[in-house]
Order: C-alpha cells, then structure tokens, then sequence
C-alpha cells in the first residue's frame, strides 16, 4: 500500500513537471531576437524581447532603439519581421513597446508579485534553455508595479529574455546594472504603455528613427496624423495616413489626407480615386462629400495651373450641395460660399457670407470674408473698414488669437489708407494676441514701415532686428537696417548691416550705396569711395553726390 501511493505521488509530481516544462515552452516561443541598425546599414545593437500580442506588439528594452534607424526581429520559428512602430518607452526604467509585421504568438504576462523563485527562458528555435533564478527582493514602485532583484549572474547575451512565474506568465525582462547585477523591470510597465497624440513629439522616441504608433482612439489618432504634417518627412507622414486608413476605414479624414498628398504629387486620378472611396466608405456621407469639395477646391486654388478637366470649381459646388442635402448645416452653406467666392462672384458669395453671419455659428470669419468680397467688388472703404471691425468685434472678449487675423487685416487696411497709428495700434494687438507664437518676418518688417513713417525709430530697430533674425539672408531687411541706423546716427552699426547686405547681394546696388555713405560718415574716405563707385557701376546715380563730397 505504502509503495503504491510513493508511486502515484510521484506520477503525479512527474505530470505537475511535464505541464510546467511543456508551459515554459509555449512561453518561449514568444521570444525572440532583436536586432537594430543604423542609418548606413550597419549593426547597432542586439537583445531580445517578447510578443504580447497576436497582432504583432512586442515588448523589450528601450537602449537598443536610442538613436538606432530602423530594426528586425526573428521570432522562434526563425521568421523575421520588421519593426513597424514604437508605441512608447520608459526611459528610466529602460523599458518599450512596438508592434512588428505579420501575425504573433503572444506571452502571458503575470498580473501578480512572484516570489522566491522566477525562471529565465532563453531564445531558441528548437527547445529554449530554461534556468531557475532566485529572487533576492521585490521592490514595489509607481503604487503598483515590481521591481525584482536577483542574487545571481546571468551572461550578456541573456539580455532582455523574460524572467517567469512558476505558471510560465512574464515577469519581466532581463536587465543588467553597471556592475552586472540582474534585475528585471515589471513587464506590466512595458505592456501597459500606450501611443498617445503627443508622441510623435516625445524626445525620448525622436531619437529612434522608427515611427510613432497611433493611438487607439480615432481622435487622437487624427491629431497625430495632423501633427505629422510639419514634424516627420513625407514618406512617414504617408504611412501615418495609410495606417489611420487601415484602423479607422469609415473616417473620411485618413483619405482627404491621402488625396491631397496626390494633389500635391500631382496625381489627380489618384486623389479623384480616393475621395470616391472615401464616398464609398464613410460612415458619414454628407462629411465625405464636404471633403471631397474641399479637396478640388484645394486643387483649383494651388495648383490651377495643372489641368485636371474632371475637377472644376462647378463639380466642388455640386459636392458641398450634395453635403447640405444629406445634412443641412451651415458649414457646407459656408464651404459654398467660398467655392462661389473662387469663382469671381463676389456679390452672390457677399450675400451667403452676410446670410452666415446672422446664423447660429455667427463668427468673425464670416464679416471678413464679406470684406473680401466688397474688396474685390472695389466698394468703398468705409465699408471695407465696417466689416473689418464687425469681424473683430464677433470674436469672443476679450479677444485672444482667435481674432488675430482680423485684427492684423484691420490693421493692414489701415496702413494701405495711410492712417499709420491705427494700423501700428492693430499691429501691436496682433502681436500681443499671438504672444508665444512665431510670427513671420514679413510681419516685423510690415510694422517696421508703419513705425519709421510714425517716427517711432527705436521700435522700427528692433522690429527689423527680428525680421533680419527671422529670415537672416534677406539683404533688403540688412539695408533698410543700414538706412534707419543711419539716419539715427548709429553708424557703425549702418556699417555692419550695409556690409552683410553687400555679402549677400553683390549686385545689389543699394547695399554698395549705403555702406559707402557710413564710410563716409564715419571717415573712411577712400574704403568709402571705393563703395560709392561700385554702387555707381551697379547704375545708382546718387552716388555720384556722395562722390563729390569726397573730393
């Protein structure tokens, strides 16, 4: 009896093993190899990780991607695959997430302490080494994740494989300390990182020349592809466009953007194709046709010169009213009073602005539009100016940057009318309502002209001084610098400006003339002369004046 139940407890133990050994084996074929290059091709760094998904998520250490290009994986099957995106990293705990191509056979991860004891699974295509590993101590850390500590060593090429339970769920990965100590992050901090609409921009993943994942949430997903329009280069933003696409396929905005990428590369057809589908798809008719009107608009305007004989501003109208009939809103009552304004009615497009201000999305774009439209009927200025103030006074008050525009447009018809201190006081609003936003240096020049003729000569310095910042090799900003230090009697400073000028523009015979006559006034008479006559070779006849005087 007694040798009966030895044997059948150790049956029953030697079972308990085999389902242990066979669950670890399934855990190891999650692992896999990671391999990251540089730009040239070249090896930059080499780990492992594991997958946590069936769609191709993945987890490992953050350090190999830092400034790596791009990078593969090999799985247990000895498959490669490429690393598509990065969701996100911890740099401080030196942990990722990314997804790669294909499909996956996900890991489980633990969602409790282990104790005592962990296992370390290695990466093989055929049976993966398995090592037990004691734990020296767990540190708790974030309210509720694992930092462990192991009191053995573990071989460097080990680094990032997945430490496990006793039920073969991750732990966390293997990582090595400065002095070789082991230790493994909790892999729910890996697996619990999610793409947000601000990473595109996160410094830590701008140093890995692989792409940002989307979010998961449509909104989010579509100010990322928004944001790409300015921070990543054209073939990243198309596949941040194909990717939202693939994700959200009733969206309308992933295929207005791809159209207008054909739009610019020219590809009419092809945008035509898009915008079809898009119709085909979206869940919203009424906003794809909208979108479909907006991208032929866009067409028209910018690239009018290329013709395309199936886009026409009459077939953008002809979407925008199939839009309203759908759902009638006043923004498609407004897009067609902009495509009817394209196409040189000015008085039927007045009218619809004017009837858009008195509905319930009344704002200042409206008044200012219709002030464009009196423009170009050349109507009176009074008019011209009503509108104008109309447009600002329908912002939200106090104002903010939402009235920015229609307060420099004041502004810019208050210069043209010679009214001067207005304009400069619309200017001085403008700037302050865009405080903490780049302004072009056009506009500190634009200002710059409106404060010499004021007189205010210190401001007019200091606003060409930053147009020169802005655009620093516009040789006409470096000798209207050189004209107004002349005038107030900071001549050496007309010197240098007038100097930079001519270094720029050699041909340009206003910078010859002007630095010849700060010579001049600083006593340099014969490096003066030798300016004036270049200025007078370039055909500047007032040379000739300061010439005598040098006589």
């Amino acid at each position: 009896m007694k040798k009966s139940i030895i044997i059948i407890l150790t049956f029953a133990f030697s079972l308990g093993m085999f389902a242990q050994s066979a669950s670890m084996q399934k855990t190891a074929k999650s692992v896999f190899t990671l391999t990251t290059f540089n730009k040239d091709g070249s090896l930059r760094a080499s780990s492992h990780g594991v997958f946590v998904s069936s769609d191709g998520q993945a987890i490992s250490t953050w350090a190999p991607f830092a400034g790596a290009d791009h990078a593969i994986v090999i799985d247990a099957n000895g498959k490669q695959h490429n690393v598509e995106t990065i969701i996100g990293a911890n740099e401080l705990y030196d942990v990722c997430k990314f997804t790669v191509s294909g499909t996956t056979l996900p890991a489980p991860i633990a969602s409790s302490q282990a104790n005592g004891k962990a296992y370390l699974i290695g990466y093989s295509v055929a049976k993966a080494d398995v090592k037990p590993f004691k734990i020296g101590s767990v540190e708790k850390f974030m309210n509720k994740y694992n930092y462990y500590i192991f009191t053995q060593d573990a071989a460097e090429n080990m680094a990032s494989c997945p430490f496990v339970n006793d039920r073969a769920q991750v732990i966390g990965l293997l990582q090595h300390g400065k002095n070789g100590e082991v230790y493994a992050t909790d892999a729910q901090l890996a697996n619990d990182i999610k793409a947000n609409a601000f990473s595109v921009n996160d410094p830590v993943l701008r140093t890995c020349a692989i792409r940002t994942a989307l979010p998961e949430k449509q909104e989010e997903a579509l100010l990322t592809m928004m944001m790409t329009g300015e921070t990543v280069d054209s073939l990243k933003r198309q596949a941040y466009i194909d990717d939202f696409i693939k994700r959200f396929p009733t969206a309308t905005e992933g295929y207005t953007n791809k159209a207008i990428s054909y739009v610019d590369a020219g590809k009419y057809a092809e945008a035509d194709k898009m915008m079809q589908t898009a119709i085909e798809r979206a869940t919203k008719k009424d906003e794809a046709h909208s979108e479909y009107a907006k991208v032929i608009l866009q067409k028209q305007i910018y690239h009018a010169d290329s013709p395309y004989p199936a886009w026409t501003l009459d077939k953008a109208l002809e979407e925008a009213r199939k839009a309203e009939a759908i759902n009638p809103l006043d923004v498609y009552r407004h897009q067609q009073a902009q495509i009817i304004y394209s196409q040189g009615q000015y008085q039927q497009a007045y009218d619809r602005f004017m009837a858009l201000t008195k509905s319930p999305i009344r704002n200042g774009e409206f008044f200012y539009e219709a002030a464009q439209c009196k423009t170009m009927l050349k109507a009176p200025q009074t008019e011209i100016m009503a509108l104008l103030d109309s447009a600002v006074a329908a912002c939200p008050q106090p104002l903010t940057s939402v009235a920015a525009p229609y307060v420099l447009a004041r502004g810019m018809a208050l210069d043209a009318q010679e009214n001067y201190r207005l304009a400069l006081k619309d200017y001085n609003l403008y700037d302050s309502l865009m405080q903490g936003r780049p302004l072009a240096s056009n506009f500190y020049y634009m200002r710059y002209k409106c404060e010499t003729k004021t007189r205010q000569y210190l401001q007019a310095l200091n606003d060409i001084a930053r147009a020169i910042i802005m655009t620093p090799d516009e040789p006409t900003y470096y000798a209207e610098m050189a004209s107004l230090s002349l005038r107030v009697k900071r001549l050496k400073d007309a010197e240098k400006a007038a100097q930079r000028c001519t270094e720029l523009a050699p041909e340009y015979a206003d910078g010859h003339l002007l630095l010849g006559i700060s010579q001049l006034e600083l006593g340099k008479k014969e490096t003066a002369r030798l300016s004036l006559l270049k200025a007078k070779e370039l055909g500047d006849k007032r040379a000739d004046e300061y010439l005598k005087r040098i006589k």
